[in-house]
Parts: C-alpha cells; structure tokens; sequence
C-alpha cells in the first residue's frame, strides 16, 4: 500500500465512525426531565432589604434620614463580615 491508499483509507474510516455515531445521537431517545423552570423559589424575607428599597425611593432625601444611615452602616457591616452593632446603647451603660 502506498501513502495515498493508506491517507483514503483512513478518511473513508473516519467518515465513517462520524456518521455512525451521529446517527446514533439522532436516533437517541431523550429521557423526560423534570421542568425546573416551573418552579418558583421565593427567597426569605429580608427585613435589612426592605429598609434599603425605603431609603432608595427616599432619594436624596435618604442622606439626611437617620434611619437610612443606620440601614447604610448595617449593609456595611454585614458587606464587611463585621458582627452587627447593637441599635441602640442602653441607658444603664456609663452611668
């Protein structure tokens, strides 16, 4: 056998195997899988979340509200891996 022979051979096999296996992939038939996308995941509620959606329609307004600047430095911490700061410092404290 001389090159060109054993070059023809060897792509007639490729050819070959290609068109064999797709025609095995084609001829598969697909196992019915559950629709994941029917189903709804509804996150826990977060009540940090809802004060920043208030603080967000605030606008500008939201750079002067106390309550926002607290929510700003809870989101912070949270952000950083800080442990929360209490809300507030009791009153028994320094006295």
């Amino acid at each position: 056998m001389d090159g060109k022979m054993l070059a023809r051979l060897g792509a007639v096999v490729f050819v070959a195997v290609a068109i064999t296996a797709a025609v095995v992939e084609l001829t598969r038939k697909e196992e019915p899988s559950e629709d994941f996308s029917t189903r709804i995941i509804e996150p826990q509620r977060d009540p940090l979340r809802e004060r920043q959606r208030r603080c967000q329609q605030l606008g500008q307004q939201a750079a002067s509200d106390a309550e926002c600047l607290r929510v700003w430095a809870e989101t912070r911490d949270r952000f950083l891996g800080r442990p929360a700061a209490p809300a507030s410092p009791s009153s028994s404290e320094g006295r």
